[in-house]
């Protein structure tokens, strides 16, 4: 009690803005106390009513310090405003963030959604607030104001402000080119957004008339309500356009905050027809309080906006990974086939890379060159229509996740069986894919070793290069940390992909190779067609495999210069590079156990550039479709007791 009464002695209403809003502060800190219990902050609320109950003095200057409050601070943004970005962008809302939390507030304001998060800082504040009781508000409100009545229309005033600016808000992104333009014409509401401001009038009209009119006041309401269904039903229609065309972060940001505009428009005019004033008061505060906590997150933020370009990136990776699941003998020899050659042109990625370390270069160049060279043999491979095996389980595991989209369904057996069937062909398709990668890459690396040897007189890399390869692909090092990190690797450049993909159709780069003129200038209509038809089919491999590429040759050169010297283990490369250091080091190679580690390490790497791949994958696809844990349980069981029963069928096909 006696930080309360030294708080109550502090309390002066002709004190300077600032300190009066200290006071505030400090007052409600004490409220709060240790955080520990809801009741006690509650009880402290009442002591603090029954002390100022005890002085009218106190209460005189406090019913005097709460009237210079009202007059002094604008509490329409907080109302309105609170919780959305100035400019309805990703990026301003981000870097607002980022200021928040880097740079303190100043009491120093007239601004109510400034003031606010000094007040009420933490989520313990929206839980006390929400216990006060009904008598305990009306207690409050006859202690803060001695004219209860203009009070009370002061907040209606404010409340209707708050409504009038929120709609012009609704109506302002409502009309801007990037939304309209891609609602839906043919919908009855895409006009909507044009009658808002009339119907927002109609209803301050009605309402605040000297008498009253409550039919009128009914069907403005209505009308208001209805009118705002209709935008939303007008923004959905949006949505359709954005899973046919692409999707920007900035875009889906736009939209969460028109939607959220209008939930908030909806509390504001809840609120304004409230029979009691105070408790709708305490509700909006409580809310403001939980909105300033999910405000403060960046993480939250990059989530909450990310989430439709991730399950886009993810069906655009599905639609690729289609074609890399075999499901019947044919497919499985075919993908044998296709994996063969992989492993046929990856040899020549090793020759590539050897010959880039031999010249000498900086480690920045080498790191450049080497990624070109395996960013220009990857795309090789896919023009070539061969398979590389560690980049199809990044592309897959969207396709696997995409049959869960109806596990809750009445069907959710069938659903189960048939993913399950899913994942025997993708592991058999796996091994087909690792089996012909590693099978062919070694006869072709040895084969380019007995030309270079026949025309240089030397192996592929000499006595010392081969030393080094044995030393860094051995078990007893850190091989299998690196594997599982460049299975992250092949999971970012699958997620490249999807979104190189999604910006090339969000931006009709295909129809602009097509039909414009400068493009048919140049290349003719006929080849600009064909050349709009290639780059739509190919340019998710192009932009996987370039920046796959890049990544395996810059990322060791960019960490090494920090000291942290990250490396990529990747399965098809490392036994293309073992099989060049066996050929140089010859038949007696295999008389030492280093050779024998290295040859074990092979298919760990190879099931950790797999795994780890899918996995990652497969958890970003799991989420995308929104499959919930339960059903990630049921899916984990249903595999396993596939394992039990048939564990050929993972291997082989039947």
């Amino acid at each position: 009690m006696k930080d309360l009464s030294t708080l109550l002695a502090r309390l002066n209403p002709e004190a300077d803005l600032a300190q009066r809003h200290v006071w505030l502060i400090q007052l409600f800190a004490w409220i709060r106390g240790d955080q520990t219990s809801t009741q006690a902050a509650v009880a402290r609320v009442q002591a603090l009513i029954d002390a100022v109950q005890r002085q009218p003095e106190i209460q005189a200057r406090l019913q005097a310090w709460w009237e210079t409050l009202l007059q002094t601070v604008d509490v329409t943004p907080l109302l309105a405003d609170f919780g959305f970005a100035p400019r309805t962008a990703f990026v301003s809302e981000l870097a607002e963030r980022l200021r928040r939390k880097l740079l303190p507030g100043t009491p120093e304001t007239t601004d109510a959604s400034e003031l606010f998060p000094l007040i009420a800082p933490t989520r313990f504040d929206a839980q006390w607030m929400s216990a006060l009781d009904e008598s305990q508000i009306g207690q409050l409100t006859v202690l803060l104001s001695a004219h209860p009545e203009r009070d009370a229309r002061r907040w209606h005033h404010s409340l209707m402000d708050s409504l009038t600016y929120c709609t012009a808000q609704i109506r302002a992104t409502g009309f801007a080119p990037e939304l309209r333009l891609r609602m839906d014409r043919a919908d009855p509401h895409v006009r909507a957004f044009h009658a808002l401001p009339a119907d927002v009038q109609a209803l301050r009209s009605v309402f605040f008339q000297p008498q009253r009119d409550e039919a009128a006041l009914q069907a403005a309401v209505m009308q208001y309500r209805e009118r705002l269904d209709a935008c939303r039903q007008a923004i959905n229609s949006i949505y359709a356009h954005l899973e046919e065309n692409g999707i920007s972060v900035g875009m889906v940001f736009r939209l969460r905050q028109l939607r959220a505009r209008m939930l908030r428009d909806r509390e504001l005019l809840e609120a304004l027809l409230s029979a009691k004033p105070a408790m709708a008061a305490l509700k909006l505060m409580v809310r403001r309080v939980t909105i300033a906590q999910e405000s403060k997150s960046i993480g939250a933020l990059i989530s909450a906006n990310s989430t439709l370009l991730s399950a886009k990136m993810a069906e655009r990776s599905a639609e690729t990974g289609e074609h890399y699941i075999t499901r019947n003998r044919a497919d499985y020899k075919e993908m044998l086939g296709k994996a063969m050659g992989g492993g046929a042109v990856t040899a020549l990625t090793t020759l590539l890379k050897f010959m880039i370390v031999g010249i000498g270069l900086s480690a920045f160049w080498s790191g450049f060159w080497a990624s070109v060279a395996y960013a220009g043999t990857f795309i090789m491979i896919q023009l070539l229509h061969f398979t590389l095996a560690t980049k199809q389980p990044a592309m897959t595991a969207p396709a696997m996740a995409a049959k869960l989209k109806d596990i809750a369904s009445d069907e959710t057996t069938t659903t189960l069986e048939d993913f399950v069937d899913e994942v025997t062909h993708l592991v058999r398709s796996q091994v087909a894919a690792v089996f012909g990668n590693v099978f062919m890459v070694v006869p072709a690396v040895l084969l380019v070793n007995a030309m270079v040897q026949l025309l240089l007189g030397h192996p592929m890399i000499g006595s010392e290069s081969a030393h080094h390869v044995l030393e860094s692909l051995t078990l007893l090092g850190p091989t299998l940390l690196w594997a599982a990190f460049t299975g992250g690797l092949l999971f970012a450049s699958s997620m490249i992909a999807g979104w190189v993909e999604n910006w090339f159709v969000l931006h009709h780069l295909d129809s602009a190779m097509r039909h414009n003129p400068r493009f048919t200038a140049v290349l003719g209509a006929e080849r600009a067609t064909r050349w709009s038809a290639f780059m739509r089919k190919n340019i998710s491999g192009f932009a996987s495999n370039i920046a796959l590429g890049f990544m395996l040759g810059l990322i060791p050169a960019f960490t090494g210069f920090f000291g942290i010297e990250l490396e990529a283990r990747h399965v098809t490369l490392s036994t293309g590079q073992l099989a060049a250091a066996g050929a140089s080091l010859g038949l007696e190679a295999f008389s030492h156990a280093a050779i024998w580690w290295c040859m074990a390490s092979i298919p760990l790497i190879g099931a950790l550039n797999l795994g780890v791949s899918f996995y990652l994958a497969f958890r970003l696809a799991l989420q995308a479709h929104n499959v919930s844990g339960l059903d990630r349980a049921r899916i984990r069981s249903a595999i396993w007791a596939r394992w039990r029963s048939h564990p050929r069928s993972f291997f082989v096909p039947g």
